[in-house]
């Protein structure tokens, strides 16, 4: 692979890149033993202020000190004071004869990514609070989730280095687990095929049993003549129903018409069996690709900072024509055809999809997506085991189960019964289409198209080169 390895087994490419960026940031810049301050120069009257740097011994006693804050106040010396600490301060304690305590803090911002940040955190805060009373520092989060970065506070540029160096392990190991999602994806979109986007509808609403919304207008939508037809059918219907009933009270007897059609019907379902619905057979509007970003998977990858994200858009674009020389610089098309399944058998499925034929002679496809894995790979953007997933054909996700959270009282269902669906869309003819751009594409975010949000892309051939 040639890249370096952690200790979680990620690969990375560039030695150069790292997890976390710190910036170093002081809080206050009080001096102490061979480090430099900021030094304010007061006179007598106080009516000057000049600043320059020097530094002064930790060994200095309160008494040496009380006499040197004297004789520079009388003499207009320079002394190195802590903006935190007070002239009047320093005169008290020294009369005292107790040591002056330090209150330097050294500060570290580290961009980890919004991501991540949970994971320092903790549930309920018990990792950060942790975390802080082992390494002897303060961690302060963002208010915001959408901001990236953490700042750890220290007495020493030590503590504050080795709590940096924690984190790192904590995010290494974090990114690994299959508790952080993937936050990005290549893809090569096939929903700019308005055809094809009504193909999925239709083939979503016939399995839930919805009647096309149009059809249904279309039949409401009656002429005038039409709608008088069906009032005075309606009238006559009413007026059949109604009937004379004769009722006796006391000695007086009355005739009265009674609506036949108020007196509710009871009535009771056959123990019979009855068809199965779609929510018996664990299917619900929720296990489908929705039809906007239908398209074809390249790579999964895990982004969880900027610096991550930038230098994947980076990549995508670096290889542009490296892609293209692999698709030959010729126009690219791809049959679907049929349904398959991921895992499982047809009664107990997880994953539908459609299979991908390349139209033409040759591995084309196969050979671009490769040539993009390897690009990422190179760089560190991709964990072992992603890479070692080698890309054998490609397939277009029609239906899959979501591991959701299993709400308390109810049965979690981890498949669906496709049994049906295949005798009714198991030899389907989808089309022919072109594959017309590659993206990276973020998940969980959409563009004003619906489709995943494209952070970067490079386009396919669409027309044939003529030389």
């Amino acid at each position: 692979m040639g890249g370096a390895r952690d200790n979680q087994g990620a690969v990375y490419g560039d030695k150069k890149q790292k997890i976390i960026n710190p910036v170093w940031r002081p809080v206050s810049t009080q001096a102490s033993v061979n480090e430099e301050s900021l030094v304010k120069d007061v006179s007598e009257d106080g009516s000057q202020i000049q600043e320059m740097h020097c530094s002064t011994s930790s060994n200095v006693s309160d008494a040496q000190l009380g006499v040197e804050v004297a004789e520079a106040v009388n003499e207009g010396t320079d002394l190195t004071l802590s903006s935190s600490v007070s002239l009047d301060d320093i005169k008290d304690e020294t009369l005292e004869g107790e040591p002056v305590p330090s209150a330097e803090r050294h500060s570290l911002s580290v961009e980890v990514g919004a991501s991540v940040i949970r994971f320092i955190k903790g549930k309920e805060g018990s990792t950060q609070k942790k975390f802080e009373k082992e390494m002897g520092v303060k961690i302060i989060l963002p208010s915001s989730k959408k901001e990236d970065s953490i700042i750890i506070e220290g007495n020493s540029t030590d503590s504050v280095a080795r709590a940096s160096e924690k984190i790192q392990a904590i995010i290494a190991e974090a990114v690994e687990s299959p508790s952080l999602e993937y936050s990005h994806f290549v893809s090569l979109p096939l929903a700019v095929h308005p055809e094809l986007v009504d193909k999925l509808v239709n083939f979503q609403n016939t399995i839930l049993g919805i009647t096309d919304v149009c059809l249904d207008e279309n039949v409401g939508s009656k002429s005038n003549e039409d709608a008088s037809d069906s009032e005075e059918k309606e009238q006559r219907v009413d007026q059949e129903h109604k009937v004379a009933v004769e009722l006796n009270i006391g000695d007086n007897s009355e005739r009265v018409k009674v609506d036949r059609t108020s007196i509710p019907i009871v009535g009771y379902e056959a123990k019979a069996s009855r068809p199965s619905t779609s929510s018996d057979l664990g299917i619900d509007k929720s296990i489908f690709i929705k039809p906007k970003t239908f398209h074809l998977t390249v790579l999964m990858l895990k982004l969880w900072n900027r610096d991550r994200v930038n230098a994947a858009t980076n990549v995508l674009k670096s290889i542009s024509s490296k892609v293209m020389d692999a698709l030959d610089n010729r126009p690219l098309f791809i049959r679907l055809k049929g349904l398959d399944l991921m895992r499982g058998s047809k009664d107990k499925a997880r994953i539908l999809y459609a299979p991908v034929e390349e139209i033409g002679d040759g591995d084309r496809l196969l050979h671009a997506c490769q040539v993009i894995i390897d690009a990422f790979n190179e760089a560190g953007l991709v964990f072992r085991r992603d890479y070692n997933k080698k890309l054998k054909q490609l397939h277009a996700t029609l239906m899959k189960i979501r591991h959701e959270k299993r709400r308390k009282g109810t049965r979690r269902v981890d498949y669906f019964d496709a049994r049906d669906i295949f005798k009714q869309f198991g030899s389907k003819e989808w089309g022919e289409y072109l594959i017309k751009e590659a993206h990276l594409s973020q998940r969980f975010v959409y563009d004003e198209s619906g489709f995943y949000h494209c952070c970067a892309s490079i386009p396919f051939p669409e027309n044939m080169q003529v030389d």
